[in-house]
Formats: structure tokens, sequence, C-alpha cells
């Protein structure tokens, strides 16, 4: 089972729900992204969010079209992302998807960076990416992994998002490292690219956000 999470960024930085479609997805609204997968024509399964971003009618007609609808006060200590995401591990999916967490407020966003964190720390078994129209984005605890060629998305960078990050070596890359230490605000990693169709990064201390782009 995957779980796919839509928030109610700017729509201009969201993708096509239909190139995300599989039969184990189960989709997920928050707040007005509830109402752009209405728009698509894609029915969500459950629905989170306090609503302050919709009108009287949009809500009504959110609410005759999802079921599982968790309706929240404005005034509380979560995000309503990050009660969506709270949900979504208690599922135990295969993977989660976020869209519509890029854009618009930087508060929010950078939140949304932050969310990526704690399940990583308490080590669940899932792969999380925050995906826009130009971005893939997710993060990584110490070792090493693989990334192959999206053409779309041939720009690779990576950044800490600790105060550090050590040991980080690239191997395939257009720019290769050896077991370099990259400190928070380092600008060493941007725009990488691969040279075959697929590389490794591997480090040995701190996490690590990868970031895959176009222009």
């Amino acid at each position: 089972m995957k779980i796919n999470l839509v928030a109610g960024g700017p729509r201009y930085l969201i993708p096509d729900f239909h190139l995300y479609e599989e039969e184990n997805v189960i989709w997920v609204g928050i707040d007005r992204g509830v109402f752009y997968l209405l728009e698509a024509g894609v029915n969500p399964a459950a629905a989170f969010g306090d609503f302050d971003s919709v009108s009287e009618e949009e809500l009504a007609n959110i609410e005759k079209a999802v079921a599982d609808l968790k309706k929240f006060k404005p005034e509380k200590d979560e995000t309503d992302m990050e009660l969506a995401l709270n949900w979504a591990l208690d599922q135990h999916p295969e993977s989660i998807a976020i869209f519509g967490a890029t854009g618009g407020r930087l508060d929010h966003f950078m939140a949304n960076i932050q969310l990526l964190v704690r399940p990583l720390e308490e080590d669940a078994p899932v792969h999380i990416q925050i995906i826009d129209s130009h971005n893939i984005l997710y993060v990584k605890k110490p070792g090493s992994y693989t990334v192959k060629q999206i053409e779309d998305f041939k720009y690779v960078s990576f950044l800490p998002v600790t105060p550090a990050v050590s040991g980080l070596s690239l191997e395939n890359f257009k720019y290769p490292l050896n077991d370099c230490h990259i400190p928070m605000g380092s600008t060493l990693c941007i725009s990488n690219e691969l040279i075959r169709g697929h590389g490794t990064f591997s480090f040995s201390e701190g996490i690590l956000l990868v970031v895959r782009s176009k222009d």
C-alpha cells in the first residue's frame, strides 16, 4: 500500500495526479488539497484539516464527497500536514508521497521539510517524498544509497539538515566527492548531475536532504 497526501500549496507547483495513480494507492486530501483532488476527478479516501482555506460552498462539496472527514479547529498544536502524516504513518504503508507542500508560505514549507526527519529518526520503515512539478525531496540517515537518472529531474543536490554531514562520498556524479565533511550552510553539493544511469551516495554522520530538480 502507498499513500499520497495532497496539501493546499500553490496549484502551479502541483503535478498531474494521474501520473501517480496505482492500484494500491490511497489518496488523502489536506485542507484545500481535498478540493484539488476532487477537481481532478480523484476521490480521496480521507481528508484532514481545519478547512479555513476553502469557501463554505467548497466545504459543503467536500463533506458530500469524502466519507472519512477529519475536521479540526484552527487552534491546535499540530499543522494539518502533521496530523495527516501521523495518520499515514500509522497505516504502515510502503511509501508516502506528499504533494502541495511547497511554495506559498515559507514557514509551512520549512516545517514540512522538518516533518520528514522525525520518522527517519524513529526508524519508520517507509520512504517519504515531497513532490512538486519541479522537485522531488527526501531525507536519509547515514548509509549507502543508489540514485537513478530521471530525465526530467537531472539535477541532484545534497543539503545537511543537521549541523553537518560527515563522510559524504558521491560516485558516478559529474562532481564526485570522497569522504567529505559538509557543514550546514555549504553550497558545495548544489546542482550535481549523474553521468551514468545511476550513481551512489554514502555518508557516515548526520541527516541529508536530497533534492532532485529540473529548471
